[in-house]
């Protein structure tokens, strides 16, 4: 039972990598961004093949079986990585509303300048 969980997390690990690393090859993804992912797979594939890292880091927690430290460390690192593109979604949110009103500033400007030229060549 726990060797098959661990085949599992370390087959899913392999996927993440391989899938952040095609994501960044085609462009669908930034670098920047891939870091985070990138990490979690490579934690998740290490302690997934280290039955010694695994039961420390369970014993640390004061967890006994050592599979549900593994899921409680999984699901620890993809909460950090889904907060900080939360962080990084509300940034992008507050610049596109900054940059969406200095273009109407701008369109504004540009409108009253185009009907004083207007007047200008009327008179």
């Amino acid at each position: 039972m726990i060797d098959r969980l661990l085949n599992i997390t370390f087959g899913m690990s392999l996927l993440l990598i391989a899938a952040v690393l095609f994501s960044v090859r085609r462009a669908h993804i930034r670098v920047e961004y891939s870091v985070s992912w990138l990490i979690a797979g490579f934690v998740m594939l290490v302690l997934s093949r280290s039955s010694v890292a695994l039961d420390t880091l369970a014993g640390i927690l004061g967890i006994q079986y050592a599979p549900v430290a593994l899921l409680l460390i999984i699901l620890s690192l993809f909460l950090i990585v889904f907060y900080r593109f939360s962080i990084i979604i509300s940034d992008l949110k507050d610049a596109n509303i900054a940059l969406t009103q200095k273009l109407a500033i701008l369109e504004y400007r540009i409108q009253n300048i185009n009907e004083e030229i207007q007047k200008e060549t009327d008179s």
